[in-house]
């Protein structure tokens, strides 16, 4: 017997209704998506930090500051 708990109370996985199913599986669905892209995020959070770092290392000092804000 495979049991799913949700609010703080379990079911079993087999007696419940196909629209309860399809529910969970929606969900299981969305968290999956999501998290793939949190993952994205981070990846293009950390690019975008070194091509920054990279843009800095490539302008020329002005006024005595070798520092920009992006």
């Amino acid at each position: 017997m495979t049991t799913i708990t949700i609010d703080n109370k379990e079911y079993d996985l087999e007696s419940l209704s196909d629209d309860a199913k399809a529910q969970l599986g929606s969900i299981q669905f969305v968290d999956s998506e999501l998290a793939r892209l949190q993952a994205k995020a981070a990846a293009l959070q950390t690019a975008r930090l070194a091509y920054s770092k990279a843009l800095q290392a490539a302008l020329p000092a002005i006024g005595g500051s070798d520092t920009i804000k992006l």
